[in-house]
């Protein structure tokens, strides 16, 4: 199943104490105060995951994954076009990157 702009911001919403932002005009989710996930283009989001997350997502997904061009891509950031990924992998991808923003002393239910 296909994952809308909607899902995929209920789902961003869902996670434990994120909020809906913006930087440079580009809507964004936080988690105190670190982004997780940007609204960057018309077809795609962007991601934190580290490097080496990075390069499993690419592997696994060289169909909806690619990485951010520059020195943003060099430290992890991720495109991923859900719309194109599965509901669950979409899930995954946002969660860790969640992970990667939050402080280390949060943990999502069942971590």
């Amino acid at each position: 199943m296909e994952m809308t702009d909607e899902d995929l911001i209920a789902f961003a919403l869902s996670l434990p104490e994120a909020v809906d932002s913006t930087h440079f005009g580009t809507r964004d989710f936080r988690v105190r105060g670190r982004i997780y996930l940007t609204l960057a283009g018309p077809d795609y989001c962007v991601l934190k995951l580290t490097p080496d997350q990075q390069q499993i997502a690419l592997a696994m997904g060289r169909n909806y994954t690619l990485a951010v061009p520059g020195g943003w891509g060099a430290k992890g950031w991720t495109r991923l076009y859900h719309q194109l990924a599965d509901e669950e992998t979409v899930k995954a991808l946002v969660q860790r990157a969640w992970q990667n923003a939050a402080p280390k002393s949060m943990a999502l239910p069942g971590d």
